[in-house]
């Protein structure tokens, strides 16, 4: 597994290097064989007056993008929270695999997993810096139903989740619902 540790506002000091791949390795440990690679980012916020350190693990498994984000006062305790619930993601993603390996009628899905990081969406793109400001992401974005939606938005730990539907071809949002549950924005003719 790749293994890649940035920092911003800090010094990525030896110790704090070794103590993030320990704990982000013990958190993967029982899923290494589907981890390619983690990405993590560990930042400490510049006013003094907000003791908010964060750590953010973005993790490949078999084309798919699991996320995890935590804050606290304290960057090592950061750490451990967000090991903790890329752990739990984890063991939700493998157990939502197998689940779907075990029913009749499955299609091995591994083929379109690798199609996601495919390079396509880049040729023909010309490199260029954005308007200050704007971050600009681009993925690939292959038609699934909305239940497949909500399990990626469970996964990325984000607030909502852009995708396409299988059945209509439509782009829709699906968001979590600050008092519980989910909602969809769809367009309208």
């Amino acid at each position: 597994m790749k293994l890649l540790i940035h920092g911003r506002n800090l010094e990525l000091t030896p110790a704090l290097r070794e103590y993030t791949q320990a704990k982000v390795e013990k958190a993967i440990q029982h899923f290494g064989d589907m981890v390619k690679e983690a990405d993590v980012h560990l930042s400490v916020a510049r006013n003094p007056r907000v003791p908010q350190q964060t750590a953010e693990v973005t993790i490949f498994a078999n084309g798919t993008v699991i996320r995890a984000q935590e804050r606290s006062e304290n960057l090592y305790a950061s750490i451990d929270l967000v090991a903790s619930k890329l752990s739990r993601q984890l063991r939700r993603f493998k157990e939502r695999n197998n689940d779907h390996h075990h029913n009749p009628g499955h299609k091995d899905s591994t083929h379109t997993q690798e199609a996601v990081l495919d390079d396509s969406l880049l040729k023909g793109k010309e490199a260029h810096l954005p308007t200050p400001g704007i971050k600009r992401k681009y993925f690939s974005m292959p038609p699934m139903k909305l239940e497949e939606a909500r399990h990626q938005l469970d996964l990325i730990d984000h607030d909502f989740y852009l995708f396409r539907e299988k059945d209509t071809g439509e782009l829709q949002v699906i968001y979590r619902r600050n008092h519980g549950g989910y909602g969809l924005i769809q367009a309208r003719d």
